[in-house]
C-alpha cells in the first residue's frame, strides 16, 4: 500500500483513538512519516469520536484528513458521516456487529466484519477497535505484520500488561476473518 490516509470513527468510549494510536505507533516503528489527530470534547462522553491517522514515506502536508483512503466505521453516525468522503478505489471497513446499512457506492472496497460480536465471543469484550486493526492490516498491508505486534506491546500502558496477548489475539482475528 501506498500513503494511508485514514479516518477512524466511531462512539467515545470504543477505544477509537486508542486505534489510532495504535496504527500511527506502527508507522512510526517503521520509520515513516506520521501524524494522528485526535477529535476530543463532548465525543468522549458517548458522542461520535473520530481521528485522522497520515502514514506516509514522504512528507505528510496536513494532519487533518477530509479525503480517506480508508474509513473504520464502529457506528451508524460515523458510518453516515464519512462513507461519502472515501475516495475512489479506498477501502472501507464495518463493523457490522453495529452497523447493519450497505455501502451503496460501487467505487470502494468494503469489508463488513462483525467485530463487536467476534470480541464477545471470543472472550476479547472491548478489543472490537483491535479486532479491526487486524482486518485493516490484512487488507492494506499498511506496516508488516511483525510490526503491529511490537506496536501492541510498546502501547499498551503498563498497568494494563495483561492485555498485551488479548491484544495480539484480537489482531489474529481480525486478521484471520474471511467472512
Amino acid at each position: 500500500m501506498g500513503d494511508l490516509n485514514s479516518i477512524l470513527a466511531g462512539f467515545g468510549g470504543q477505544g477509537i483513538l486508542f486505534m489510532g494510536k495504535v496504527i500511527a505507533t506502527a508507522g512510526l516503528l517503521e520509520g515513516k512519516e506520521v501524524s494522528w489527530l485526535p477529535s476530543y470534547g463532548p465525543e468522549m462522553r458517548g458522542g461520535t469520536a473520530n481521528c485522522s491517522v497520515c502514514i506516509s514515506s514522504g512528507d505528510i502536508c496536513s494532519p487533518l484528513v477530509t479525503s480517506p483512503n480508508v474509513l473504520i466505521a464502529m457506528n451508524l453516525p460515523s458510518f453516515t458521516k464519512f462513507i461519502d468522503t472515501v475516495v475512489p478505489g479506498g477501502t472501507v471497513i464495518v463493523d457490522s456487529t453495529l452497523i447493519s446499512k450497505k455501502v451503496e457506492r460501487n467505487d470502494v472496497n468494503v469489508c463488513y466484519i462483525p467485530a463487536s460480536a467476534l470480541a464477545e465471543q471470543s472472550g476479547l469484550k472491548g478489543l472490537a477497535n483491535i479486532i479491526l486493526i487486524g482486518k485493516l492490516l490484512e487488507l492494506t498491508g499498511f506496516c508488516e505484520y511483525l510490526s503491529i505486534k511490537k506496536t501492541i506491546e510498546k502501547v499498551v500502558p503498563p498497568k494494563k500488561q495483561h492485555l498485551i496477548q488479548k491484544n495480539m489475539e484480537a489482531i489474529d482475528i481480525g486478521y484471520n476473518y474471511k467472512g
